[in-house]
């Protein structure tokens, strides 16, 4: 029977080829789209999951709250890792972490006389391999990090500096810093976890951090809690009531010897430190502080996704669900003939179920096929290194195979269960046709297919429109033809002489010092009072030279720029918004302190003279609203910068960097040379919204791509029922045009119904999402009048070729 019922379910595939053609493309492109979005939210899901006790460990941050506004960072102040440890008996044990090394400044080591770059260097401390159990290949856990000037290098690095040869014991060389020794090595870490690294140097010896800090911000602190409770799980509730008693403890006389009042008067004022929790399985999705290791993925992208997924793979199922139920009635008269012979419902629904069964699970294996030619484009896309190594576990291919099952056994139910309930009688006198049920499920099936698809082409239109507003948006300076030196800092004496050089290369139009530029996270914090008030300012601040606001053609609205003329060493130069909230009315020529002994005058505070107000300008994304920003003089430092910025002639960008970096080889023999253009860093900061916008683009297309082939398939199917009406008409006199129009008009009136209940869905999913940014664009009409003005064009070109067709047949 069952080879019967295999053998009729190939032979009715293969007879009508057209329509199982487009059911095994759409369903395995909707398959295809499903296992890909899978494999990356999988990814996304599984960060941090690889430690043991992770569920026990939570990383302590901070919410900042000043009189005007807050800020939340992912950095704490050191010496809470031990206060807290000390004063809750919760806490287990405690690790700080400090980045040095990242991807833009890498840190320099050198070894046999060779410099190598590495690139994501920590500083951390004894207690790491307690709180985070990677495996140590070389090296006992409690002691390989507990002297100073040493260091655990994970396996990769171990092979990439010393080969085969056992680096224990072995000396590394940081240029301008000390001699390490390897005292460890350890299994390379994960790599979906919220930071990585190559070496682990100790902490242990650092100069500040013996001094004792509660209130400025430097390390990451993670906290392994105790498993006191009957489940296992640790206590964050009960560690996080008993924080802010240990904030008041420790703070409160670092906060009158900083800012010359009580701590209560402090808090009253409107500043406050609030500390928190956060899960460490967490931090990936859900933490956007400020000063977070590495960009972190999305929740919202996360969910948006699957939902991608699933409506995508539901339009796949559609089609052939429209498919089935509009070719009823070819197959009314097999019907009524098996049930006539004695055939039941439940042998005939099995029937017709077979053949949904056997053609999902053909368009699994092409959709598997699929998957192994686009995962490496997804990958480039997507910004990710997701494989198909599930593939060769054990139980990938039964769950797959349950799974195409299900959907064939799902799209065919409908049609199965119609099919089998025909009426012989009626079938077999040719009184059957389909039913007015039948044609409103069609057409129903085929509003939600491209009510979807409007969806996502509206979605893809707004991302595409934010991208192009953040990245082009008047940010306070000119970003284009800058090109951004890292790693100026070694220069140390020769700074003046290398820029003058640089200067006079032919190209070049101007060039500029600083500690930091636009778009990364060298704006250190500070803390400024207006001369006579006691109420303090906290913002961003950054050391410049006398040509860094020209070189990026920053507007001064008063005062002056730095000017080498004048004695700058004590003078600032202010932001609108530091203006502003400062409350200075005639800002130039004003005194403002600073508490933070910037100017390193033996702990005495230091008043400074602002010259000039920088009209407002975006250092941070577009995600942050902009700050108050302190710009201080780089003479007081020394002249020493850590970054250049070098403004080009447009033509000449490559002989610039060219001539540059023979000058840097002459300077700096050891450093290797990191250039950046300005543009181009910038264009980093959106990298989660870039892979929204590449990913939305992508699965927009392919569903408009399977909605379109289900609305081949009907009409075809509709012109083959229509055919005799057809030479009717033109037989009568009818035209081409008017028969493609009476053919397709019934689809676009379908296609415009999905555009009023895709439009309030697609408004509000937006509208949600652009609450993410400071500074966003509106939903314009014009945006939902595009969407179903794309969506009407291609469903008209999908059916009207074959009304074309249709129209153009000899009426005989």
């Amino acid at each position: 029977m069952l080879t019967s019922y295999l053998k009729i379910a190939l032979r009715n595939l293969w007879k009508n080829k057209t329509h199982t053609a487009i059911n095994v493309l759409g369903l395995a492109i909707g398959m295809g789209c499903c296992l890909l979005i899978v494999l990356y939210v999988v990814d996304e899901l599984n960060y941090d999951r690889q430690w043991a006790n992770g569920e026990r460990i939570y990383r302590m941050a901070l919410e900042r709250r000043y009189p005007d506004r807050v800020s939340r960072y992912a950095i704490i102040p050191h010496s809470y890792a031990e206060s807290v440890r000390r004063e809750i008996p919760e806490v287990e044990a405690a690790v700080r972490l400090l980045s040095f090394g990242g991807p833009n400044a890498p840190a320099l080591v050198k070894l046999n006389g060779q410099v190598h770059e590495e690139r994501n260097v920590l500083v951390a401390d004894s207690t790491f391999f307690r709180v985070f159990q990677l495996p140590l290949v070389a090296g006992q856990p409690d002691r390989v990090l507990s002297r100073p000037n040493t260091v655990v290098l994970t396996e990769a690095t171990a092979r990439r500096l010393f080969g085969s040869a056992n680096p224990i014991g072995k000396t590394l060389e940081v240029v301008q810093g000390p001699t390490l020794e390897v005292t460890g090595v350890c299994a390379n870490p994960p790599a979906n976890i919220h930071f990585t690294f190559s070496m682990l140097a100790s902490t242990l010896g650092l100069p500040f951090l013996q001094q004792t800090n509660h209130i400025s911000f430097s390390a990451y602190t993670y906290l392994l809690l105790k498993s006191d409770r009957a489940d296992g799980a640790g206590s964050p509730e009960s560690v996080q009531t008993k924080l802010p008693a240990v904030v008041e403890k420790y703070a409160a006389g670092e906060v009158e010897r900083n800012f010359g009042m009580s701590y209560k008067a402090y808090t009253q004022a409107g500043n406050g430190y609030f500390y928190f929790l956060q899960p460490l399985r967490d931090i990936h999705l859900d933490s956007h502080l400020e000063a977070e290791l590495q960009p972190n993925g999305s929740r919202t992208l996360v969910y948006l996704f699957s939902v991608i997924a699933v409506f995508v793979l539901l339009i796949a199922g559609i089609n052939f669900m429209n498919l089935a139920t509009a070719r009823s009635a070819e197959r009314a008269k097999e019907v009524g003939i098996r049930k006539t012979m004695g055939s039941t419902k439940v042998q005939l629904a099995f029937q017709f179920l077979a053949e949904s069964v056997l053609l999902s699970l053909g368009a699994l294996v092409l959709a598997v096929v699929l998957v192994l030619g686009l995962l490496p484009g997804f990958n480039e896309l997507a910004g990710k290194q997701l494989s198909v190594a599930f593939l060769t576990e054990w139980y990938s291919v039964p769950l797959m195979l349950t799974i195409a099952v299900l959907i064939g056994l799902l799209a065919g139910s409908y049609p199965a269960g119609v099919l089998a309930a025909f009426d012989p009688i009626r079938v077999l006198k040719g009184r059957f046709s389909n039913t007015r049920s039948g044609h409103g499920l069609r057409n129903g099936l085929v509003v939600f297919q491209f009510s979807i698809s409007i969806i996502l082409i509206i979605s893809t239109i707004v991302v595409f429109r934010q991208l192009d507003f953040v990245q082009n948006k008047e940010l306070g300076f000119e970003k284009e033809a800058v090109l951004t030196i890292r790693g100026a800092g070694f220069l140390e004496r020769s700074t003046e002489a290398f820029k003058q050089e640089v200067s006079r290369l032919a190209g070049v139009e101007s060039v500029g010092g600083t500690s930091s530029t636009p778009g990364n996270e060298g704006f250190f914090g500070t803390t400024f009072r207006k001369s006579g008030d006691r109420e303090t300012v906290t913002g961003r601040g950054m050391v410049v030279d006398d040509q860094y606001l020209q070189t990026l053609r920053m507007a001064m609205v008063a005062g002056r720029p730095f000017n080498r003329n004048y004695n700058d060493s004590l003078s600032v130069i202010l932001n609108e918004e530091a203006v502003r909230v400062l409350g200075l009315t005639n800002p130039v020529g004003q005194r403002i302190i600073s508490p933070d002994n910037l100017a390193q005058r033996d702990g005495a505070e230091v008043a400074y003279t602002v010259v000039g107000v920088v009209k407002d300008f975006h250092f941070f994304s577009l995600h942050q609203k902009i700050a108050p920003l302190f710009i201080l003089h780089d003479r007081w430092f020394g002249r020493v910068n850590n970054q250049f910025v070098v403004r080009t002639t447009a033509d000449k960008r490559e002989a610039v960097v060219a001539g540059i970096q023979a000058l840097w080889k002459r300077y700096l023999l050891e450093q290797p040379f990191h250039y950046t253009f300005l543009a181009d860093d910038w264009g980093d900061l959106y990298k989660t919204e870039q892979v929204s916008q590449r990913v939305f683009g992508l699965f927009s297309l392919l569903a408009i791509f399977i909605a379109c082939l289900g609305l081949l398939g009907l009409a075809i199917y509709v012109i083959q029922q229509r055919t005799k009406e057809i030479g009717v008409r033109k037989v009568l006199g009818a035209s081409i045009g008017s028969i493609v129009l009476l053919l397709s008009k019934d689809f676009l009136k379908l296609v415009l119904v999905a555009l009023l209940i895709a439009s309030p869905v697609a408004w509000y999913a937006m509208h949600t999402w652009l609450q993410d940014f400071q500074y966003r664009i509106d939903l314009a009409w014009w945006m939902f009048v595009v969407a179903g003005g794309l969506a009407v064009l291609i469903a008209f070109l999908t059916v009207s070729y074959q009304s074309i067709k249709a129209a153009r047949m000899d009426p005989v």
